[in-house]
C-alpha cells in the first residue's frame, strides 16, 4: 500500500519528518518497508494485513497517526449526515433487487461535465501512488478511493438505458465487455450494476466498456455502494479478475462513508470538469449498526492481558481517537461503540490489542505468567498418551491430516455416534473461504485424512502401513450456531506383519490386529467392558464389519473398507479401518485396576462346539451363558470356527471355552454339570445354536 506524506499533511498535522512518520506507523503494527521518493514527494510503503482494510488509503492511515500526534483528522470534522438523506423519485433511478449482498446504494447525477485531462497536482498525486492518469473524472473516483478508502464508479448517463440503475444477480447466460475490453460470461450468483436492460458494471469490481466514460461524455452517474463482501471475493475469483475496488470491498469498507466520499468526488468534479450535481440518491434497506463491546474497566482487562499499566483516561483516548467511542448504560455497565469501518473490533481482547498497539508492544515486559495450572495437563491428556504410546509400541505411526476435506466425501463415511445431533438440513460444515483449494467442508471423520496417507505410502512402494490418528470433527448444528465438535480416534492397517530385522513380511494383516489394536487402545485409557458386534457400517464390507460398544453403546466402528471406495483409491489390498469418538470413552472415568491374587483352587474347562447358521455370533452365544449370572461361571472364550465337510450349507460350528472355578474349594465334574447343562440350554435357546456331540 502506497500513502504519499504530502497528502498526508493535508489531512493531518504531522509531527516529525517522513521517517519519524514510517517509525510511529510501524511501532503500531503497520510495517512501513521502504520510503521512496517521488518529485517533492516521499512515498511509503506500507505492509498491511489483511483485517485492516480501515488502512487502505490516507485517511485510515491518518487515524492511526492521530494518537500520536494529539491532532484531528481534517476530513473527519466535515458535517456529514449520519441518517441517509432521502431523494426525490429515488426509485425510478435506482432500484436494488439484491439487498442481501448490496446493502446500500448511493448515485449522484451531474450534467454539463466536460471531460478532459486533470491539473497537474492531480496527476501528481496518483502517479506518487502508482495510479495512471486517465481522464479527469475518472481520476477524481481513483484520488477519493485512496484518500478516504470506499471505491466508486462512473457511467456515462446518456449510455444507460432508460437513464436508471438496476441492481440484480446477473440472469445464466448473460455477458458483459468490461473496461479492459475482455468479455465474461457470468451466472446467476454475480453481483451486477445493471440498466434497464443489460449490465453496466460487475458490482463491486469493473465497470463495462458500454458505459464507460468518454471525451464525448456530458452527463455523469456516480456510484457510491457497499456490497457483501463474500460475493464479491466469490465473483472476482470465479472472473479471474482483481481490481483495486475488489480488494477494498473484499476485506470490507465503511458503509457509512459513502455520503462523505460521495460528497468529496461530486465537489471535485464540479470544481474540475465544471459539472452541476443533483440531489444525492441513497437507497439503504437496512441501517448498519455499529457493534458494541461490554468492558467495564478496560484498564484492568489491558494490565491482566498485556502487563502493561494504562489509566482508564488515557485508554479512553486511544480508543477515542482510533473512533471507538465510550458509553455508559442506564445501569452503569460501560461499552464501546466500534465504528463502520473497523470490521475486526467484536470483543474486548480487541480494545486492549488497540491499546497495548499504541502504548506501545515494546514496553510489554517480560515475565512468567500466574502459575495456576500453567504446564499441568488437561483432564484427558495422560490417557491420551498412553493411547499414542501403546499404538506406537505396536508399530503404528501417528498421523496428523487437515481438519478441511472435499465435497466428494460426503455421505462417504458413517458417522461415529454423538457427532451428528442435528435432525435434517445440511449436516456438513462448509467454509465460506477454503484454505485449500477445492477443501470446502470441516471434515466429519478423520478417514479421509488416514486413507489419503495410505495411498500415498503405498505410491512410494510402502505396502506395509499401521497408522493411527487422534482429532477433532465437526458437524452443523442450526443457524446461528457453533458447529459441534468432537475427538474422533482412528486407525488404519494394510499390509502384512514385519519383524525387527526381517525383511519378508511373516503374515497379512487382518481384522483380528484391528481389533486387537482397538482393544489395546481402549484398555490403555481404562476401558475394559468393551464389545463388538456385527453390523452394516456404510463404509465398510458387508460380513467384515463390526460396531464398538463401551458398556453397551456404541462409539464407533471397525471392519474392512469397502470394495467401492478401496476401488476409489486403488487400493490392491485389504485396508481395515476403525473410527471411535474418543470424547464419548473419555467421558466415563478410567477403571481403576484392581490387585486380585492368583487363583488358588484349579478350574474346569469344557470345549463346546455348536452347530449354528452362518449369520451367528460368537458374542451372542458368550451374552447367553453369562446372563446365567453364576459366580462359578470366570471366563469364556472362542475357540475356533468350522466351515466344510460334515455340515450341510448354511451351517458352521463355534466352538467355545467355558471355564468353571470356586474361590473357595476344588469343583468336581458332578458340581458342575447340571449348571453346564443349564448353560447349553439356554445357549440353545438363545441362539438356535445345538450343541455338536
Amino acid at each position: 500500500m502506497n500513502i504519499s506524506y504530502n497528502w498526508l499533511k493535508d489531512l493531518i498535522d504531522l509531527k516529525g519528518n517522513a521517517e519519524e512518520v514510517a517509525r510511529q506507523l510501524t511501532r503500531v503494527g503497520l510495517a512501513v518497508e521502504g520510503i521512496h521518493p517521488h518529485g517533492d514527494d516521499l512515498v511509503l510503503d506500507i505492509d498491511l494485513t489483511s483485517n485492516r482494510p480501515d488502512c487502505l488509503s490516507h485517511l485510515g492511515i491518518a487515524r492511526e497517526l492521530s494518537v500520536y500526534t494529539g491532532s484531528p483528522v481534517k476530513v473527519l470534522t466535515e458535517d456529514v449526515p449520519d441518517v441517509p438523506m432521502p431523494a426525490v423519485l429515488a426509485g425510478d433511478i435506482v432500484r436494488i433487487d439484491a439487498p442481501d449482498i448490496c446493502h446500500r446504494f448511493t448515485a449522484r447525477i451531474v450534467r454539463n461535465v466536460k471531460i478532459g485531462p486533470s491539473p497537474k497536482w492531480l496527476v501528481d498525486r496518483l502517479e506518487a501512488i502508482g495510479e495512471r492518469s486517465i481522464n479527469n473524472v475518472a481520476d477524481i473516483t481513483n484520488y477519493v478511493m485512496h484518500e478516504l478508502g470506499q471505491p466508486m464508479h462512473s457511467f456515462d448517463l446518456d449510455k444507460l438505458e432508460g437513464g436508471r440503475i438496476v441492481v440484480r444477480r446477473a440472469a445464466a447466460g448473460e455477458t458483459i465487455t468490461t473496461l479492459d475490453e475482455v468479455e465474461r460470461n457470468l451466472d446467476d450468483s454475480m453481483l451486477m450494476i445493471c440498466d434497464a436492460v443489460k449490465p453496466a458494471a460487475i458490482g463491486g469490481i469493473m465497470g463495462g466498456l458500454n458505459s464507460s466514460i468518454t471525451d464525448d461524455t456530458v452527463n455523469v452517474l456516480l456510484e457510491v455502494a457497499f456490497f457483501k463482501r463474500e460475493s464479491i471475493r466469490s465473483t472476482s475469483r470465479k472472473l479471474n479478475l482483481t481490481t483495486e475496488a475488489s480488494y477494498r470491498f473484499e476485506r470490507g469498507v465503511d458503509i457509512d462513508n459513502l455520503v462523505r466520499a460521495s460528497d468529496r468526488a461530486v465537489r471535485l468534479i464540479c470544481e474540475l470538469a465544471g459539472g452541476v450535481a443533483d440531489d444525492l440518491i441513497d437507497v439503504y434497506p437496512s441501517v448498519h449498526r455499529a457493534g458494541r463491546v461490554v468492558s467495564n474497566d478496560i484498564s484492568a482487562a489491558v494490565k491482566r492481558l498485556t502487563g502493561l499499566t494504562v489509566s482508564t483516561d488515557e485508554c479512553d483516548r486511544i480508543l477515542e481517537s482510533l473512533g471507538i467511542t465510550a458509553e455508559t448504560g442506564e445501569e452503569g455497565e460501560k461499552s464501546y461503540l466500534s465504528p463502520t469501518w473497523r470490521h475486526d473490533i467484536a470483543i474486548e481482547e480487541d480494545l486492549v490489542e488497540e491499546v497495548a498497539r499504541h502504548t506501545g508492544y515494546e514496553n510489554i515486559g517480560v515475565e512468567l505468567p500466574p502459575a495456576f495450572g500453567a504446564g499441568e495437563y488437561q483432564h484427558n491428556e495422560p490417557r491420551e498418551k498412553r493411547l499414542r504410546q501403546t499404538l506406537v509400541d505396536q508399530g503404528f505411526d501417528e498421523a496428523i491430516s487437515y481438519s478441511f476435506i472435499d465435497t466428494r466425501f460426503d455421505g462417504m463415511f458413517d458417522a461415529v455416534p454423538g457427532l451428528l445431533i442435528h435432525g435434517g438440513g445440511d449436516r456438513f460444515v462448509t467454509l465460506n473461504d477454503s484454505v485449500i483449494e477445492g477443501a470446502v467442508r470441516m471434515r466429519h471423520s478423520i478417514l479421509p485424512g488416514l486413507l489419503d496417507a495410505v495411498r500415498l505410502n503405498l505410491n512410494f512402494q510402502r505396502r506395509d502401513v499401521r497408522l493411527f490418528e487422534l482429532g477433532k470433527a465437526f458437524a452443523a448444528v442450526g443457524d446461528g450456531e457453533p458447529p459441534n465438535e468432537q475427538e474422533l480416534f482412528a486407525l488404519v492397517v494394510t499390509g502384512g506383519e514385519v519383524h525387527q530385522d526381517r525383511a519378508m513380511t511373516t503374515r497379512e494383516l487382518d481384522f483380528y490386529d484391528a481389533k486387537g489394536a482397538v482393544e489395546a487402545a481402549m484398555a490403555a485409557v481404562g476401558v475394559t467392558d468393551l464389545s463388538f458386534r456385527a453390523a452394516d457400517v456404510q463404509h465398510l464390507r458387508r460380513g467384515q464389519a463390526a460396531s464398538i460398544a463401551v458398556s453397551g453403546e456404541i462409539v464407533g466402528s471397525l471392519g474392512r473398507l469397502s470394495d467401492n471406495i478401496a476401488a476409489g483409491y486403488k487400493f490392491k489390498q485389504p485396508v481395515y479401518i476403525a473410527e471411535i469418538n474418543l470424547q464419548m470413552v473419555l467421558g466415563s472415568a478410567a477403571k481403576t485396576p484392581v490387585y486380585r491374587p492368583l487363583p488358588k483352587f484349579p478350574g474346569i474347562t469344557r470345549d463346546v462346539s455348536f452347530i449354528a447358521g452362518r449369520d451367528a455370533a460368537y458374542t451372542s452365544m458368550r451374552d447367553a451363558i453369562l446372563s446365567q449370572g453364576s459366580d462359578l461361571i470366570k471366563a469364556v472364550d472362542f475357540v475356533d470356527v468350522y466351515e466344510g465337510k460334515g455340515l450341510s450349507e448354511g451351517e458352521r460350528s463355534i466352538t467355545i471355552r467355558i471355564e468353571y472355578r470356586s474361590d473357595d474349594r476344588t469343583l468336581v465334574d458332578s458340581e458342575i454339570d447340571g449348571l453346564h447343562l443349564q448353560v447349553l440350554s439356554e445357549i440353545e435357546r438363545k441362539t438356535r445354536a445345538r450343541p455338536r456331540f
